[in-house]
């Protein structure tokens, strides 16, 4: 309870806005927004979007890092991929978008953005294209009750829930709303366990820090089946899901120039998964999108969120080849 407590008392005392770039998970949550340790074993975990990995390979493949909470960088980034217009209709046909996480924290356009793009999910798939959402280490974050990037905003957004906090939960009172919301079982938890950690599109891998040899040896399905059961409130999360080595928390590739060693884990990761390559988010590039270890990762959290300051981008695969737009 005291590392909870730790963890709400610097959303207040510092404002989420000005606290660093979490480079490690976060402690243990309040108990109150633990999810339930007992009969683990028993539940069955549940089947849905987050098992469903592996995908056809697609004509046209779209990437979109990071967007922490800024409506307009998400649209911008849509637009620069070429699947939607100025009324956010789908205008990419048969289009395939991946956003590798972390939709929320630092800005006040969350809730907005979530549903923005669960409507785009829909409309792609009326037209025979579609959009996947990852989820990254600031949805794992929130749904640990760890709050300290939310914005005040970000707060009051989720106000109509906190009635569904236990009485006995430890949360200052601005915060009740976004605990009931996110905690294990929550609506938006609910909402999240909907996703993947970990999603294949033909020979293209995406995470949003990254997949290492162990994690195709554990198993991609069962990481993705446990953050879902965790998020539903069934399960404690594993290291696998929540761990600091964990595909949506390490940044083996993604912060500085990877060296030889980390090349020929991803090249193994890579043959372990029968891929041609990876992309990441999660570590900000702040030229652009890059690529390293001779084109086999991509990272492309280009911090094009209004708290980073930086400007949207896209990454495109098509016919082979892959570029960064603009």
């Amino acid at each position: 309870m005291r590392a909870g407590a730790a963890l709400l008392g610097a959303w207040l005392a510092l404002g989420c806005d000005r606290a660093p770039e979490p480079s490690a998970p976060p402690p243990p949550p309040p108990a109150a927004l633990a999810a339930p340790s007992s009969g683990v074993a028993s539940r069955p975990e549940p089947s849905g979007t987050a098992a469903g990995w592996r995908l056809p390979a697609a004509r046209r493949l779209v990437a979109l890092g990071d967007v922490h909470g800024d409506l307009e960088a998400t649209r911008a980034a849509l637009r620069l991929g070429g699947v939607i217009d100025a009324e956010d209709d789908w205008i990419g046909g048969d289009s395939v978008v991946v956003q590798t996480g972390d939709q929320l924290d630092r800005g006040d356009d969350e809730r907005e953005i979530l549903e923005l793009l669960s409507l785009l999910g829909r409309r792609a798939r009326e037209k025979g294209g579609a959009l996947h959402v990852l989820n990254g280490n600031h949805e794992t974050m929130n749904v640990q009750g760890d709050f300290r990037y939310v914005t005040p905003g970000g707060a009051r957004d989720f106000v109509e829930f906190a009635g569904q906090l236990p009485g006995s939960a430890r949360v200052p009172e601005a915060l009740r709303g976004r605990a009931a919301a996110f905690f294990p079982g929550g609506p938006y938890a609910r909402r999240l366990a909907e996703r993947p950690l970990v999603l294949m599109v033909g020979t293209t891998v995406f995470a949003h820090g990254g997949v290492l040899p162990e994690h195709v040896r554990y198993g991609i399905d069962a990481i993705n089946r446990e953050a879902s059961a965790w998020m539903r409130g069934q399960r404690a999360p594993t290291e696998h899901v929540s761990g600091e080595q964990s595909p949506v928390w390490t940044r083996r590739y993604s912060e500085g120039e990877p060296g030889a060693a980390d090349c020929q884990t991803l090249a193994e990761a890579l043959r372990l998964l029968g891929a041609e390559r990876m992309v990441v988010g999660h570590t900000p590039q702040r030229q652009g999108p890059t690529s390293a270890c001779e084109g086999k990762v991509w990272r492309i959290d280009v911090g094009m969120s209004h708290h980073y300051g930086g400007r949207p981008a896209a990454l495109i695969i098509e016919g082979g080849a892959v570029r960064a737009v603009p």
